[in-house]
């Protein structure tokens, strides 16, 4: 397996999970865990120059939803539930464009695999393969706005977003993803009760987002204002991001009489490409759609408007607002098992996976796999 050094200076030798140091750091966030504390650390994407900053957020307890007095507050945001969340790492940032694009470039590597004869992929390894995403359709539309490296990545769908996890995990060998409706909000909230991890008034709104009102340009470089207080930036405005939940519009009735529950176990998974869940609001929107309890469903058809394939792209939107989506990463204290993280790397849909199946058998998608060494043969192709 290969390990990346942690930030935090209280990393020491005796733990080689990364994140968890045996003392606790003099300053900055930490967690109290059995093996020590959970600390920030920052890992390099092997075979890349990019790296990612994970922070720690501690478990806890809270009410998921809105209550009814809350200002601007729609139906699809109750009856508030007891969610108990255990501790985790979030990235500091949403996904770059600097980073997405290292995924994206897979696409005409699996090909040159695909018709050299390496790497195989068939039934006996097939878990530990992804999908690449196509290329873009039309990029002046995706990147009208910048496609800066700071900038966060938009447009793609949620399964390309669950893909690139799974990529991220398997090369690293730890398990990140995207994260449960529950998680997002916890990790948005920070510990506040409020419409805003700042307060119930928008008043402040310009010091931590970029919204409808201060980003008439589009999204704009990560962590450009304050963050919240887990110490997460952008998690109000910028970008919306993917969680891996459908959309229920009668809110959180169906899990009303099960609470409390544990924050992985408050999901429908989705059996629909859409709608499902996109978070925290986007630099097209006004301050009410930025708060924490906030959602937005997705809408494959309106936002796959403008493509013109059949079947229309697994892995790319092509109509607002799927310039104002894209995601964050979040890892688990402790690895889920199988059964369940592969729910979260992988699409749910029937009609997705028929989707991307027809891709692949028309030639119109990279299939690889991934694991440690795949940077390595990567780098060999270039020599």
């Amino acid at each position: 397996m290969l390990l990346f050094p942690i930030t935090s200076p209280a990393q020491t030798a005796t733990a080689e999970v990364p994140g968890i140091s045996a003392e606790k750091p003099s300053e900055g966030p930490s967690v109290k865990v059995d093996e020590g504390y959970m600390v920030p650390y920052t890992f390099r994407v092997p075979g890349t120059d990019k790296t990612v900053e994970m922070i720690p957020v501690p478990g806890g307890e809270y009410l998921m939803g809105s209550p009814e007095s809350e200002a601007d507050r729609r139906d699809d945001e109750g009856p508030q539930i007891k969610v108990t969340v255990d501790p985790m790492w979030v990235s500091k940032t949403e996904v770059t464009w600097g980073l997405y694009k290292e995924y994206m470039n897979l696409y005409g590597i699996f090909k040159q695999f695909e018709s050299s004869g390496k790497r195989p992929v068939d039934d006996s390894n097939k878990v530990d393969a992804i999908t690449a995403p196509t290329e873009l359709y039309d990029p002046t539309f995706t990147y009208e706005y910048g496609e800066e490296p700071n900038q966060p990545a938009v447009t793609m769908t949620q399964y390309a977003a669950q893909q690139f996890t799974k990529w991220l995990s398997l090369i690293t060998g730890n398990q990140y993803r995207l994260p449960t409706e529950a998680e997002w909000e916890y990790a948005a909230r920070g510990g506040t009760k409020t419409a805003y991890s700042w307060g119930d008034e928008s008043d402040d709104i310009d010091d931590y987002s970029w919204y409808f009102d201060n980003a008439d340009e589009g999204q704009v470089d990560v962590a450009s204002k304050k963050p919240n207080p887990f110490g997460l930036y952008d998690m109000h405005g910028n970008v919306a991001e993917w969680t891996v939940n459908a959309y229920t519009e009668n809110g959180y009735e169906d899990f009303a009489d099960k609470a409390p529950l544990n924050a992985t176990d408050a999901v429908v998974w989705p059996d629909q490409p859409s709608p499902c869940v996109v978070r925290g609001g986007s630099w097209e929107m006004d301050p009410e759609d930025l708060r924490s309890a906030a959602r937005l469903p997705s809408d494959d058809e309106e936002w796959k408007s403008e493509d013109p394939n059949f079947p229309r792209s697994p892995w790319w939107f092509t109509s607002d607002p799927a310039r104002g989506v894209g995601f964050r990463i979040f890892r688990s204290y402790k690895p889920l098992p199988k059964e369940k993280i592969s729910k979260f790397w992988e699409a749910q849909s029937e009609d997705v996976m028929l989707d991307v199946q027809s891709r692949l058998d028309g030639g119109r998608g990279g299939l690889g796999l991934v694991d440690p060494e795949l940077p390595k043969v990567i780098e060999a192709m270039k020599q």
